[in-house]
């Protein structure tokens, strides 16, 4: 397990243009070593700006998009195009402007999905099936993922998985939720043992509401009762925070930008 760094930044714009150049280099860096690059996206406010920051930047000209595949951490189990969805709002940041091959695009499935239907588990599994089709060779059920990024919610909680919620126990690779204290009360999520097969995991937060769950998280608290403690990645855990959701973080952590 790798150790946590934690990064900040000044305001969320600058977070955001940071989250943005630091994930087109790791892509640049995924395809000079293997070919091609998986990435996991997640969804939010911060996430959605540095989707849009990658738009902007000149060196995402760099990247082979034809060679990226794109997965996402969890998802609201919704209609397709459903404005919640975070496949709907990274389309809408980022996605539909880059040359990507739609076949390497891998939303989870919607809640009218043509062969799951309104059913989370079966679409859960139709995922977990998508993820074990594209898995690294000798493993049987996940692909390298180059990085994967997070948001941190108010209460801890990471992709769909919720403090105290069953599917912190959860083995399997994609889990259905019920009961979501979010709205809405279904989602997918990928569990906490798959997310932590990724080389990078990138926890990124900002403004005032994020402090007390990020500072709680890297205080060495329980994963079931705060999820955002219990990932990290193979090589690298890095936090990526403005000032304000870093202000209950030790300074020892911290790596000021």
């Amino acid at each position: 397990m790798s150790e946590a760094s934690v990064v900040v930044h000044a305001d969320s714009e600058l977070l955001a243009q940071a989250v943005a150049a630091r994930l087109v280099v790791k892509i640049i860096d995924a395809q000079a070593e293997r070919g091609h690059a998986d990435i996991v996206l997640t969804g939010g406010r911060i996430a959605a700006a540095a989707h849009r920051a990658v738009g902007a930047l000149p060196a995402r000209d760099a990247v082979d998009w034809s060679r990226v595949d794109v997965w996402w951490g969890d998802e609201r189990f919704l209609p397709a195009g459903h404005p919640d969805r975070n496949e709907t709002q990274a389309r809408e940041a980022l996605l539909d402007s880059l040359p990507l091959d739609p076949a390497r695009i891998h939303p989870m499935p919607p809640s009218d999905a043509p062969d799951t239907g309104d059913d989370p588990e079966a679409a859960a599994a139709a995922y977990a099936a998508a993820l074990a089709a594209a898995a690294r060779p000798g493993t049987a059920t996940l692909p390298h993922f180059d990085v994967l990024m997070l948001g941190v919610g108010e209460d801890g909680h990471v992709a769909s998985i919720f403090p105290e919620h069953p599917v912190g126990y959860e083995t399997r690779p994609v889990s259905a939720v019920r009961g979501s204290p979010k709205p809405p009360p279904v989602r997918l999520t990928l569990t906490r043992p798959a997310i932590n097969t990724a080389e990078e995991v990138w926890l990124v937060a900002a403004g005032p509401d994020k402090a007390r769950a990020v500072g709680v998280a890297l205080s060495g608290a329980g994963p079931v009762q705060v999820p955002a403690a219990g990932v990290h990645g193979v090589g690298r855990t890095i936090w990526q925070l403005d000032r304000a959701a870093a202000a209950e973080v030790k300074s020892t952590f911290r790596s000021l930008r």
